[in-house]
């Protein structure tokens, strides 16, 4: 498989995930029950979803979207993202969901940074909040464009499409953890591997950005790849969403990521 099949597979599989997950985005667990059953392939919304009321199966969210955006971005840069010209496409991006209707918009750690950008911030001053997931969600493009076999460069581009919003030691390291994944994953190296890459590279991205309290990223994910229910579904399940959670905290979806 060639390295580009690769990259499209990890595009690929980014925007089916993300569809797979729009039904039941914003509900808990005992609602999707309720509503889906057991989730096995694509669904309709339906008129109770509260983000993505009605959107049809197989429709892809802001998290799709906003990666596409920064992949435009690394494209025009020639690899390169500018933070205030990142800062600008989302603004926009925001503003032709608006019209167009739709509740799935910016994040509270994006939402956050782009009034602080409006209100004459710098780049860097505006994401100094920004802890959430939005960073992650949108960070597989840099993967592609980046190689994680240089450290300290590859670190350097994810801080890069991370500062505007998430300049935070635990939104810059979650992103670096699942950018490093995709990047191992393209070069080649089995899943395991990756894991182990991703969780190096969250500890050496730690030292980037604002420090904000939470617990550590790359020390949550060793934990969470050590549990062991001996192949009981359920009891992980139970032990995923109770104990480490799902929320749009980074140190909660992207470790359970991880977990999974």
């Amino acid at each position: 498989m060639t390295a580009l099949n690769r990259a499209l597979g990890a595009f690929y599989g980014l925007a089916l995930g993300d569809a797979l997950g729009m039904p039941t985005q914003s509900l808990n667990r005992e609602t999707i029950k309720t509503r889906f059953g057991r989730i096995t392939d694509l669904q309709d919304a339906g008129p109770l979803q509260p983000i993505a009321a009605n959107m049809p199966k197989g429709s892809i969210t802001d998290d799709t979207e906003q990666a596409i955006l920064v992949g435009q971005l690394l494209v025009e840069g020639k690899g390169q993202i500018e933070p205030a010209v990142l800062a600008q496409r989302l603004i926009e991006w925001e503003a032709e969901m608006q019209a167009k209707g739709s509740q799935d918009l910016l994040g509270p750690s994006t939402k956050r940074a782009i009034e602080m950008i409006l209100a004459g911030h710098s780049p860097e001053e505006a994401g100094r909040y920004g802890t959430t997931n939005g960073a992650a969600m949108r960070i597989t493009p840099v993967g592609i464009a980046a190689n994680v076999a240089d450290p300290e460069r590859f670190i350097a581009a994810v801080v890069q499409a991370c500062q505007v919003t998430h300049n935070t030691t635990l939104g810059i390291s979650s992103a670096a953890a699942v950018a490093a994944v995709v990047s191992a994953g393209i070069n080649g190296m089995d899943l395991g591997e990756a894991l182990n890459l991703g969780q190096q590279i969250a500890q050496q991205a730690e030292a980037h950005g604002h420090w904000v309290a939470g617990g550590r990223i790359a020390s949550r994910i060793s934990w969470a790849r050590s549990i062991s229910v001996d192949s009981d579904k359920a009891l992980l399940a139970d032990l995923l969403y109770d104990v480490i959670g799902t929320s749009v905290a980074s140190q909660e979806s992207v470790v359970v990521s991880f977990a999974l």
